[in-house]
């Protein structure tokens, strides 16, 4: 683009007859040369957008070259894949690929890459090619780089200068994509770094390929404001995408054990859940406008512990959104604990297909929000504090009906300091949202959770990342308390990690219950729920022993579980006043929702 403003002001001096009109048209052009540089949007990245938007809706390969073996994770590659995938209507596959073994690269100098790996990997890339599928081959599970990155740098610059190399003649199909979430010691000081670096080996070969560029702390949203592009213009961000982590990854086992007391988590699809998830992106959003760099979502999906219906309802909202902001995307992944086939019996996952290449967003689900808190800082704290350890100092303050936190010294954890109000009531299985505005003299962030409020400290939540912009935005974080009922938890801002003071005001937290918008009729074929009206007794007929069954009142709150048995088909309702209710009836993948009237 500057280039053209150059040309063009050239051609008006090369005009113009009038020595002061000259200087004028100059000077113009330079105050404009300077405003464009300044807004970092002097690259050419058009051939970045448009390959992004070639990759357009894409799979991982997942649980197959990542593996510390192609089998030892049990869901080898098999050439009939990559027919599979370009026949159901996906545009690209990311293949993660770990590199770095004793098997696949020499651990000491020259590095040397195994030319029966890297034929491998050839091969593999042939076939995406021969199927007109997009590829982006990647390197992942770097693990002696994310412990020890000065140690073992020269191995990792080493290994992209000999892929680079061996892939320098083939189309612009193919993609790199430098290192999948850099994390642990490989801070975001280091990635910028090392990611320049690398590219610059990348560039030796392949001047003109496109290059992604992930995220550190993970690959999430949170290391988006610690990137520092490189002056280059074929370059996409990559940011991956799991929240709510306590939904994606519940009884996830390498999460740990506490994954299991997520099992159950819902997606419910509601407004609020969704308006949480614009919110995450605000800043990735803000970033690629102001930095005019295409956006890869690179990662996102939910494991096969959740039910299905929450997984469809997740995911298809994510693919379209994704879409509407221009973004391309890989769900994760193609035949394993996440996937859309089953290699056992060869058969597809046809919800999660649909959700992800056919179905057009669904309408959300309508709540009702009932305020429960409203933070009041104009006389005092309300109930807030602050909390330090680790060597941390901080203090709060009111100022003009705002809570002032000031940070002295950090910690070297982010709970070292906390900002903390206790004594709030949840109750099982009831959403919630908890909405704040902040404001920051520079950006910074926080990370938010709701959990209980003595050891071992739960976050029933999830632990959610806040972006703080120097404007003053609403945040908004839901949230279904899946845990047991807690008549004291606490709000935590984990703070420890960055010294920059914020405002934050506007605090509330809303009970969110849905709006009923479908009804089934009680007298449909092969289930039976009498007698209706009722009065103290529900006997049920036809219907599963392992179905959930929940009582909601009209405004959408529960107020019953109910489970059978054989020997037990029919519930006490005697503590339910006289009035209307729905019954909610879960099935496997399928809710059923009967109105009931207690006399």
């Amino acid at each position: 683009m500057v280039m053209y403003v150059l040309i063009f002001f050239f051609v008006i001096l090369k005009c113009t007859l009038n020595t002061l009109y000259m200087f004028k048209y100059l000077g113009f052009f330079c105050i404009l040369f300077i405003l464009l540089s300044v807004n970092g949007k002097t690259q050419d990245r058009n051939n970045a957008f448009n390959i992004n938007e070639r990759l357009g809706q894409g799979i991982n390969m997942g649980n197959a070259f990542e593996a510390p073996t192609e089998t030892a994770w049990g869901n080898p590659w098999q050439p009939e894949y990559f027919e599979i995938i370009a026949g159901l209507g996906f545009q690209h596959v990311r293949l993660p690929v770990r590199w770095d073994t004793e098997d696949r690269t020499m651990w000491n100098e020259p590095y040397t890459i195994n030319p029966v790996f890297l034929e491998r990997i050839k091969f593999v890339v042939d076939e995406a090619l021969k199927n007109k599928l997009q590829i982006i081959v990647n390197m992942h599970h770097h693990d002696a780089l994310f412990a020890v990155p000065e140690l073992h740098k020269s191995r990792f610059l080493s290994q992209w200068e000999q892929i680079a190399d061996y892939f320098k003649d083939y189309s612009d199909s193919l993609l790199f994509e430098v290192l999948n979430e850099p994390h642990d010691n490989l801070t975001p000081e280091l990635w910028n770094e090392y990611f320049e670096e690398a590219l610059l080996n990348i560039r030796k070969t392949n001047p003109d390929r496109v290059v992604l560029m992930g995220t550190a702390l993970f690959g999430g949203l949170a290391g988006v404001p610690h990137i520092r592009l490189p002056d280059d213009e074929n370059i996409i961000l990559s940011v991956h995408y799991y929240n709510p982590f306590n939904f994606t990854h519940q009884g996830a086992e390498w999460v740990g054990d506490g994954s299991n007391e997520w099992l159950g988590t819902r997606w419910l699809d509601t407004e609020a859940e969704r308006q949480n998830i614009i919110d995450e992106f605000r800043t990735t959003l803000a970033f690629s406008e102001e930095h005019d760099v295409p956006v890869n979502v690179g990662e996102f999906g939910a494991y096969s512990k959740a039910d299905m219906e929450s997984r469809v309802k997740w995911t298809n909202f994510l693919a379209r959104w994704f879409e509407e902001m221009n973004f391309s995307w890989a769900y994760w992944e193609f035949s394993a604990g996440f996937g859309i086939y089953n290699p056992q019996n060869k058969s597809f996952y046809q919800d999660l297909i649909d959700a992800l290449l056919v179905d057009p967003m669904a309408e959300p689900l309508p709540v009702n929000a009932i305020l429960l808190y409203q933070s009041d800082f104009t006389q005092n704290l309300d109930g807030w504090n602050i909390q330090t350890q680790g060597g941390a100092q901080a203090n709060i303050s009111r100022n003009q009906g705002r809570l002032q936190v000031n940070i002295n010294s950090t910690g070297s954890e982010a709970w070292h300091i906390q900002l903390v109000r206790g004594n709030i009531p949840l109750v099982k299985d009831q959403m919630y949202r908890v909405r704040f505005t902040t404001r920051s003299a520079e950006p910074r962030g926080a990370t938010f959770y709701a959990g209980r409020a003595s050891a071992p400290w739960t976050s029933y939540s999830g632990f959610q990342w806040i972006d703080m912009p120097v404007l003053e935005p609403v945040h908004n974080i839901s949230f279904l308390m899946n845990n047991n009922s807690d008549p004291s938890a606490r709000l935590v801002f984990d703070l420890g990690q960055s010294d920059l003071n914020f405002e934050i005001y506007n605090i509330s937290i809303e009970e969110l219950r849905p709006v009923i918008t479908s009804l089934e009729s009680l007298s449909e074929p092969g289930f039976l729920i009498f007698p209706n009206p009722g009065k103290d007794v529900l006997f049920f007929r036809n219907i599963p022993s392992n179905a959930l069954i929940t009582i909601f009142d009209v405004s959408g709150k529960p107020l019953q579980n109910i489970q059978l048995s054989p020997e037990h088909l029919s519930a006490d309702v005697s503590s339910l006043i006289t009035g209307m209710y729905i019954i909610s009836i879960q099935e496997g993948d399928k809710t059923r929702r009967y109105r009931w009237l207690k006399e």
